[in-house]
């Protein structure tokens, strides 16, 4: 009898991005879906042999792999494939279960991507039409999931067999897993209606229907010798109905009875949860769910531990997993007092009921500290990414069956680490602390209330009614990047890249003033990253060669490491803001990822800036009793003259039920992501915005291209709850990873529909 060691999850990217670089060819036709899975399977077998035999883990996961999201691959699994992908793609609703390749991942990718096919006749106009489904926050992650859409009249089947083909896969490899699944009930409460069904329709209603094939995929790995699976509940750390207890009872007990029918050896349930406290739902698990393992997140929710501890206690067969090793950060973890945890939850279950495994997923983390040659020692020293992260999972699970002694030394090690990070000087800076005594009210709370800065604002500007801007960043090319890496490695000088990025902006300007864009953005083309380039001329901040997260899909962010006190030396885009208004006559909008040099911009001249807050909704606790206090701390503003126009974008997530929180910032422009949501957003029957609103008008993460009567439509639908003057007009979002030739269309389909309406006299 002995404790076990487990992961939940690791990143699908590869040590190299190879993953994104492989679908992103695979996007662009430069190679097959043959080679892109190709690719995928060997990725797939280095994961696994890494973390089984290289690692030592005795549980490695499968399915927890994907191509572009694990609630997409689950709902695609069970066929809730909206009928609008089904017509264009899939001939034959009798197709047995298949592997994700030929027209199923043509129809996977347009479900994430959306899908367009213009005449071949020379128009413009397109063949098929298809956009994405909606994209939000994974809880309080940046990553972003794929929403499922139901339709009342849904019927669930099979569709596809990536979970069984892992699990063979790896297999095949002499590697045993746990597959990987979104439960059922997640997967409901996760998902939406379609568009057009009955006010009075959830998803959740759809249980019934949906549990056949969840049996159906036990049994299926089963037959092929599965011991365990593990079924990701991660809503049971919600706010829920009392009544949805009745769904976990009714899932969990026929998907326990499908796996002891299915399996001479009955196979292991385990639910997990993660991200925060399950107690409050701790009756819908506990005395009767029908479970053989329990996964509950320790770093998010400690104080679970002992309410947990007692009630698995009296289920003598029950596994509890435990998540001591944070699935989230990028810091290494105290072994000692992780270590008292384990300690604790063998002195009450037994070693053979206790699993040490992360708090979460390790998808939130990079891959490994290997390919970091550059951080400073001191500092690279506190780190643990993925795969270091799985090391200390191994030692406390030796720990627990050998003994503290046989980590000695590794523990010692750990020890000195934190204790060093505890007592640098690198993370206190005395003038910061200073400065954060020296705020007062004044400091952030505006001059004077809109309507009065309105008047101020558009003596200046004087914008017309539909005013049309864009995020910011404009596309980053690989001649782009390709300079910035000769420039990074000394192959040209300071001055010729300056005058590299100087083209760049003129170009980006001539587009927009091309397309008559009101109010201009340089293009951001000096930025690697929104927050990696600020992080870059901020003190306090470390940076990584290759410590890469997926975002979204193909998407990774490598975000800077925030170790001491932040502190900024001088100003970080004065110049540049500088030199591109000097370029046009139209007003020029300064960039930045939070507030950290408004006044500067305002001082030389730049009097439409915008704050992106994209984090402020991912940030928001998952339980409303926390709310106040979060939303009270993060939605303070800064002080600047009533002349100056605020303007702050928000991104990917449910922000109606804060809007009044995101009021109370008073920016003056709100520009926010609406159209891959179906302006969900403007449904809410309380919205209500106080000042000006950019609702996007299209979905910059598609590589469609919008018509104007679908722009048209949008601005219709937002004439229906917002003052024709409050309006602007805007993409959802940056348009960094967009072509120019996409990005010259779009905006110009943009700004004629813009011009339309305020010809037309379209009123509320």
């Amino acid at each position: 009898m002995r404790v076990l060691s487990a992961n939940l999850g690791f990143p699908r990217m590869g040590a190299n991005r190879e993953l994104k670089r492989q679908v992103e060819a695979f996007w662009s036709g430069k190679v097959t879906d043959s080679a892109l899975l190709k690719v995928v399977n060997e990725l797939r077998k280095d994961h696994w042999v890494l973390q089984k035999n290289q690692l030592g883990l005795d549980i490695v996961p499968s399915n927890d792999f994907s191509l572009y999201d694990q609630v997409l691959d689950q709902a695609f699994t069970v066929g809730a494939i909206p009928k609008r992908y089904r017509d264009v793609f899939i001939k034959n609703d009798d197709l047995l279960p298949s592997a994700l390749e030929g027209n199923m991942l043509s129809t996977y990718f347009a479900m994430a991507r959306g899908y367009q096919q213009l005449s071949t006749e020379g128009s413009n106009s397109p063949v098929i039409d298809l956009g994405a489904m909606e994209m939000k926050k994974w809880f309080d992650t940046n990553y972003h999931y794929i929403v499922p859409e139901f339709d009342p009249t849904q019927q669930f089947k099979l569709t596809c067999n990536k979970f069984l083909e892992e699990y063979k896969q790896a297999k095949s490899f002499g590697i045993e897993t746990r597959p990987v699944l979104i439960g059922p009930v997640s997967l409901l409460l996760l998902g939406k209606a379609s568009p057009n069904s009955p006010a009075d329709f959830a998803p959740i209603q759809l249980l019934e229907r949906l549990l056949p094939v969840y049996e159906e995929i036990v049994k299926q790995l089963a037959e092929a010798g599965t011991r365990s699976i593990q079924f990701d509940e991660p809503c049971l750390v919600q706010d829920l109905d009392s009544k949805l207890s009745q769904s976990y009872h009714e899932a969990y007990s026929r998907l326990s009875m499908a796996a002891k029918k299915s399996s001479a050896e009955p196979i292991k349930i385990q639910l997990t949860t993660y991200f925060g406290n399950i107690v409050p739902n701790l009756s819908f698990i506990f005395p009767n769910l029908p479970i053989d393992g329990l996964h509950i997140d320790l770093v998010r929710a400690p104080q679970q531990f002992e309410t947990v501890l007692s009630a698995a206690e009296k289920h003598p067969t029950l596994q509890l997993s435990i998540g001591i090793i944070n699935g989230r950060n990028i810091w290494k973890t105290d072994l000692s007092a992780a270590f008292d945890m384990v300690k604790k939850a063998v002195a009450v279950l037994g070693a053979d009921r206790v699993i040490v495994a992360p708090s979460c997923s390790l998808l939130h983390t990079p891959h490994s500290l290997d390919a970091e040659t550059g951080l400073n020692p001191e500092v690279k020293d506190w780190l643990a990414f993925s795969v270091e992260k799985i090391k200390e999972i191994v030692l406390l699970t030796k720990a627990a069956n050998n003994g503290i002694d046989s980590i000695k030394d590794e523990l010692e090690a750990n020890q000195r680490s934190i204790q060093t990070r505890r007592t640098s000087p690198k993370i206190h800076n005395p003038a910061v602390q200073e400065r954060l005594k020296s705020i007062d009210h004044d400091m952030i709370r505006r001059r004077s209330t809109f309507d009065k800065r309105w008047e101020k604002q558009q003596e200046i500007f004087k914008l017309p009614d539909f005013p049309t801007t864009t995020i910011g960043s404009f596309p980053q090319t690989g001649e782009v990047r390709k300079a910035r890496a000769a420039f990074k490695r000394g192959d040209i000088s300071q001055e010729e890249y300056n005058k590299f990025i100087n083209e760049e902006i003129k170009k980006c300007i001539q587009l927009q003033e091309k397309n008559d864009i009101d109010v201009i953005v340089h293009g951001e083309f000096e930025r690697t990253d929104m927050v990696e380039f600020f992080g870059e001329h901020l003190e306090g901040y470390a940076f990584t060669k290759n410590g890469w997260v997926q975002s979204y899909g193909s998407r990774c962010v490598k975000p800077p490491i925030i170790y001491g006190d932040v502190y900024r030396p001088k100003p970080i885009t004065v110049e540049v803001a500088k030199y591109a208004q000097s370029l046009t006559k139209k007003p020029l909008k300064g960039m930045l990822t939070g507030p950290d040099e408004v006044t500067d911009l305002e001082a030389a001249g730049i009097n439409i800036i915008q704050i992106d807050e994209p984090a402020l909704r991912e940030g928001l606790p998952l339980r409303h009793s926390e709310w106040k206090e979060y939303l009270d701390w993060s939605v303070d503003c800064c002080s600047v003259a009533d002349t100056t126009q605020i303007h702050t974008h928000m991104c990917y997530s449910d922000f109606y039920d804060i809007i009044d929180a995101i009021s109370r910032m008073d920016a003056d422009v709100i520009t926010i992501e609406n159209s891959r949501s179906d302006l969900k957003f403007l449904g809410a029957e309380s919205f209500t915005y106080p000042n000006e609103i950019g609702p996007g008008i299209y979905d910059i993460h598609s590589p469609r291209i919008p018509s104007q009567e679908e722009m048209e439509h949008r601005l219709k639908e937002m004439l229906k709850r917002l003052k024709r003057n409050s309006i602007w007009v805007n993409p959802d979002c940056g348009l960094k990873t967009r072509k120019w030739n996409e990005v010259d269309l779009a905006l110009k389909n943009m700004t004629e529909v813009a011009k339309k309406f305020r010809t037309m006299g379209y009123q509320v």
